[in-house]
């Protein structure tokens, strides 16, 4: 196991759609399990590959808190496959925008169906901060940002920022 490298905003791969995942083999488990070491290190609740520089359509979550027992949960192909009518709003960050919160509007509860780290079928159903981890990273897989979810406005000022910060840190 090894903590990769977390790439990001403006690294124009985090807008890459990640290729689906065709065969579970050594090297995808291997990429589970640095991406979970990746995301407790960061520390995170949920990491996408295409977040290592990895295209394919891997998700690691664990939406613990605090002492609570570690849930690890790896999602190999995920998709949503129902999402409630009902929304909330919650103040959403991302690893490869750090420092960057802001409230993002969302289905409450959402079903997803994807294949764990043994090539197994699986579906959940989630509600509250797992829910929230599920769209988040399944958005990443889909070259989507939680910024998307933003006014324009809002969104220009957070990709001007790192667009800076990027071009400040390659210039020393």
């Amino acid at each position: 196991m090894a903590i990769r490298p977390i790439i990001f905003l403006p690294d124009k791969q985090l807008r890459l759609v990640s290729e689906p995942v065709v065969k579970i083999d050594k090297s995808v488990k291997e990429l589970v399990a640095d991406m979970f070491e990746t995301m407790y290190d960061a520390p995170g609740v949920g990491l996408a590959a295409i977040q290592v520089g990895v295209p394919k359509r891997v998700i690691t979550i664990d939406a613990t808190r605090g002492d609570d027992e570690k849930d690890p949960i790896a999602m190999i192909n995920p998709e949503i496959v129902w999402e409630s009518d009902e929304t909330i709003a919650h103040e959403e960050g991302c690893l490869s925008i750090p420092d960057y919160l802001d409230m993002v509007i969302r289905p409450e509860r959402v079903r997803a169906r994807f294949l764990d780290a043994d090539g197994k079928q699986q579906e959940i159903e989630a509600d509250g901060l797992l829910a929230r981890v599920i769209q988040h990273e399944i958005d990443h897989i889909n070259g989507v940002l939680f910024i998307d979810h933003l006014s324009k406005l809002k969104r220009d000022r957070v990709v001007k920022k790192f667009t800076k910060a990027a071009k400040r840190i390659a210039a020393e």
